[in-house]
């Protein structure tokens, strides 16, 4: 079995969604409506060794200003499904084409603290392309073996006030880039499930 078919097989593991939440006991989820998002998680192989593209977001962004995300967002009404808003925001954000992307499978919703539930979709990139960063959204994209995020020893918790609260989340740093958060977590997750 190659490292995609191996990377499909562990999308297939059963696994409930993860939340901003799960770290912070006492801390509910808010009873609300949550707007329904897709995020891409690429996966290139670039001489032999795969890597994850990452973009980090502009600072003028509503949300998230200036954090380390995946290609993605909101699902808009044009979008047939989550997966679908994935792939375009990916086109929108990096240059991306949909055509060259081999959806492998989907990790467990995530709902974050911005009321969003987002939809993770792990592809193959089939081809090499030239990363174009959407500059009104995107301030730069890079790449992270996917090796590092794969490896739970390179995963951290940490904390900060939010809302008057200490809030506890996952991190997992390469070099100059600091993933935290709802990114982190959802790298955790596929971590999980590729060490299993």
């Amino acid at each position: 079995m190659n490292e995609f078919e191996r990377i499909r097989a562990a999308l297939r593991a059963p696994g409930g969604p993860t939340s901003d939440f799960e770290l912070n006991p006492g801390v509910a989820l808010p009873e609300q409506p949550r707007r329904p998002a897709g995020v891409l998680i690429p996966i290139e192989k670039i001489d032999g060794r795969l890597w994850v593209i990452l973009t980090k977001r502009s600072s003028a962004l509503k949300h998230h200003p200036g954090q380390i995300a995946f290609p993605g967002g909101k699902v808009d009404p044009g979008d047939a499904d989550t997966t679908a808003a994935a792939l375009r925001e990916a086109e929108e954000e990096i240059g991306l084409s949909r055509e060259n992307v081999e959806v492998l499978g989907l990790l467990p919703s995530h709902v974050t603290v911005t009321n969003f539930t987002v939809q993770p979709v792990v592809g193959r990139i089939l081809e090499p392309f030239e990363v174009r960063p959407e500059p009104g959204e995107v301030e730069e994209a890079f790449r992270v073996p996917l090796d590092h995020l794969a490896d739970p020893a390179n995963y951290l918790t940490q904390g900060r006030r939010w809302r008057g609260q200490r809030r506890y989340y996952y991190t997992v740093p390469y070099g100059p880039y600091y993933v935290w958060g709802a990114t982190a977590r959802m790298c955790r997750v596929l971590a999980d499930r590729l060490g299993a």
